[in-house]
Formats: C-alpha cells, sequence, structure tokens
C-alpha cells in the first residue's frame, strides 16, 4: 500500500509538472531562452516522476519550479494548472514529500537500485551493559 501511495503522488506531481513545463514551451516568445530552459527541465522532471527515475533530483526540480512559480520568478503560461496560489503551494508540499520518502516500490529507481529495508532488531530498545 505504501508503495501505491507514493506512486499516486508521482503520478499528480509528474503529470501536473509535465503540463507546467509543456505549456511553457507553446507559450508565446516572450520570456526567450529562459522560458525554453525552465520548460524544458520541467517536462524532464515531470517524465522523470512519472517513470519514478532519479526520483529525489526531479522531486527538486519540480519543487523549485512549482516554488518558483508560486512566488512569481517566472511568468506562467496561460490554463497552469498551477495558476491558483493554493494549486501552487500544493505542488510544492507533494515535491517536498516525494524527496523526503523516495520513489517506492513501483519505479525505475527501486528496479535499477534496488528497494531499501530498514529492520529494526527486537531488542533494539534494550540498554547494552
Amino acid at each position: 500500500m505504501p508503495g501505491i501511495g507514493l506512486l499516486l503522488l508521482r503520478a499528480a506531481l509528474g503529470g501536473v509538472t509535465l503540463f507546467e513545463g509543456a505549456g511553457s514551451l507553446t507559450a508565446s516568445p516572450a520570456g526567450g531562452a529562459y522560458r525554453w530552459v525552465v520548460g524544458l527541465v520541467a517536462v524532464a522532471a515531470g517524465v522523470g516522476l512519472l517513470l519514478g527515475y532519479l526520483t529525489p533530483l526531479a522531486s527538486l526540480v519540480a519543487l523549485l519550479t512549482s516554488l518558483a512559480g508560486e512566488l512569481a520568478w517566472f511568468a506562467r503560461s496561460p490554463g497552469s494548472p498551477l495558476g491558483a496560489g493554493l494549486a501552487a503551494g500544493l505542488g510544492v508540499v507533494i515535491a517536498a514529500a516525494l524527496l523526503c520518502l523516495g520513489p517506492g516500490a513501483f519505479s525505475l529507481d527501486a528496479r535499477l537500485f534496488g528497494r531499501r529495508e530498514i529492520v529494526i532488531p527486537a531488542n533494539a530498545h534494550q540498554p547494552r551493559l
């Protein structure tokens, strides 16, 4: 169940970030190369999140692009899914949660780098003498 929850979080944030980046690429040419760079980085982060590939890096990029849009560091494209302040704030929170939690079981990261399971011994709470 936790793997499915992380998959849903990755899919939601990845889809929105991908859509946001594509909107930035197809918007008016105002903004020039800066808009293209932001758009391409957002598209790459969105695809990475959807696939679960390099999830911590993709989450960090999605967090920064959502935060940049929230703080109006760059103009958002018309029809942006993160146009409202609350939606962009939720994007920041979801990206921070994914950055902390990782990709989950249903990701390319789990296939490529292996799953990690922390086993706490039963007597871990007893002091050693």
